[in-house]
């Protein structure tokens, strides 16, 4: 049984089913990216474990994109404190520029309100992160000071790296704390 979070006439937000894991594999796939689909069925049992609170964005009735929520993240500048991570922010490429992706972090950060005063994301530094680096100061997000990160760990200064998935600045937003309802 999935849990609805948002709901329009195109756009539904809701909790991941096993099925979705196929889907966005094949996808990404189809992007030519190299994704793994054991990260997305790793995503549905962390969620039905009650550690990741996965976001599935349906639009017009299929599947549109995801992002997810680390209740209690154990890497980065943030490793046990208790401030929820978002991950994995992503729309598929021919529906962007439908607000899915303000959709996904409205249901993300409404969630991480239920547990904690603040939310933090990793992004991405090379230009395929350009929109998402956007979108993310608009709404709020400041760079944490903590310089670059590289492949989990503090990359030094003028220490070599690549400009891959894995070079990330990370940002964080306060939130005004919900209580559990």
């Amino acid at each position: 049984m999935s849990t609805e979070f948002y709901r329009d006439e195109a756009t539904v937000i809701r909790s991941m089913m096993p099925s979705d894991a196929a889907i966005l594999y094949d996808t990404y796939l189809s992007y030519g990216w190299h994704p793994s689909i054991e990260t997305y069925e790793n995503y549905h049992r962390e969620q039905e474990r009650g550690e990741r609170v996965v976001f599935i964005a349906e639009y017009e009735g299929a599947v549109a994109g995801i992002c997810t929520l680390v209740l209690k993240p154990s890497e980065g500048p943030w490793a046990g404190l208790g401030i929820p991570e978002i991950v994995d922010l992503c729309v598929f490429f021919h529906l962007h520029k439908r607000g899915i992706g303000s959709r996904l972090l409205d249901a993300a950060e409404a969630e991480a309100a239920r547990h904690a005063d603040s939310v933090c994301l990793a992004v991405g530094v090379h230009s395929g992160y350009g929109p998402a680096q956007r979108l993310y100061v608009r709404r709020g997000y400041n760079f944490d000071g903590s310089g670059v990160w590289y492949r989990g760990k503090p990359l030094e200064q003028y220490a070599p790296c690549v400009n891959d998935d894995d070079l990330l600045l990370f940002m964080s937003k306060p939130l005004k704390r919900q209580e559990h309802s």
